[in-house]
């Protein structure tokens, strides 16, 4: 893959095109641009993850999304989405198309999974999913940007087990 052997920069609709062995008409008939080619790229391993979801709790779903980001982060994919992160603007293309197309995606799934684990009342029916998203997906990101210590399955584990402390049916709720 593109991004994970070159980073961001190596991501053109010229090594695209070159790579499927098609033109680059080709190409832009899929993706608009390079951003939104290294967006797909980047959620192929994710869609994957995201198939047979409804088959397992809520809870057990979501554990798994975060640790499937997790794994993800921890290649050298993970690398180059922070040097990206780290490089762009707010509002430039790049930061935008990641934003739009795999975190906003990703916190989709999540509220998704959160509104399921309140239905099966494996979670509080007064939960702030919104902050509840933030709480779980902050660390990742944190730990991605910052480099300051391990991303990874155990420690994505971590995190939704402390959170869950505080979201589960029977903690006291204002």
């Amino acid at each position: 893959m593109l991004l994970a052997e070159g980073g961001p920069g190596a991501v053109t609709m010229e090594a695209v095109a070159a790579r499927a062995g098609v033109g680059k008409p080709t190409v832009y008939r899929w993706w608009p641009d390079r951003h939104a080619v290294a967006m797909a790229a980047l959620m192929e391993e994710e869609a994957a993850q995201a198939a047979g979801a409804e088959r397992r709790s809520a809870v057990a779903a979501l554990r798994e999304q975060l640790r499937a980001i997790a794994r993800r982060f921890a290649t050298s994919t993970g690398r180059h989405v922070a040097s990206m992160i780290a490089a762009s603007e707010a509002e430039s293309e790049l930061s935008k198309a990641f934003r739009n197309h795999f975190v906003l995606a990703r916190r989709a799934e999540g509220k998704a999974l959160l509104a399921r684990a309140i239905e099966q009342e494996e979670i509080r029916g007064d939960l702030d999913v919104e902050v509840a998203l933030d709480l779980l997906y902050g660390p990742l990101f944190f730990r991605l940007l910052m480099g300051h210590a391990a991303l990874d399955e155990r420690f994505m584990d971590q995190v939704l087990d402390e959170a869950l402390r505080g979201m589960k049916v029977g903690r006291r709720e204002r």
